[in-house]
């Protein structure tokens, strides 16, 4: 087998594709979130979610979706056990009886503070340096937008 050949066959290992990547990186990532959201009594996407509320409520259900990268039909079931769980409330957009408008209650801006430590604590875990992490949201924003820009069809 020529040189050229060689190379095109290694496009095709597993470790070189990067869906595979990540994939993996997703998993293993998420999983090492588990013990230190357990104590907030959150899983990892309503951590998202009030990551995403702490940072913008009161915000419109479509905008939450949007800004989560959610479609509605993933995302309410999760607003509804946060909204069980006391950490936020829906309400009807006065402007638009349609819409829902969604913030964090009392105990919901509580748990904030508890979550302060956890972006540190996932630092450690994971062994990165914070100038690390916002090199790779940086590379990972970038992926993110390329595959949104990615034509489907």
């Amino acid at each position: 087998m020529d040189s050229a050949n060689l190379r095109r066959d290694d496009l095709l290992k597993l470790e070189r594709q990067l869906c595979f990547g990540l994939a993996v990186a997703s998993r293993s990532v998420i999983s090492a979130y588990k013990p230190v959201l357990d104590p907030l009594g959150l899983t990892h996407p309503q951590y998202l979610v009030m990551l995403a509320l702490w940072e913008s409520a009161p915000i419109g259900a479509r905008e939450l979706s949007e800004k989560l990268h959610l479609d509605p039909g993933t995302l309410s079931p999760l607003v509804k056990r946060l909204e069980k769980a006391g950490l936020l409330e829906r309400r009807k957009n006065p402007r638009d009886e349609r819409a829902i408008i969604i913030e964090t209650t009392e105990r919901g801006k509580e748990l904030r503070e508890q979550a302060l430590n956890v972006p540190s604590e996932m630092m450690n875990r994971l062994n990165l340096s914070e100038q690390k992490v916002v090199e790779l949201c940086e590379i990972l924003s970038g992926v993110v937008d390329a595959g949104i820009a990615a034509p489907t069809a």
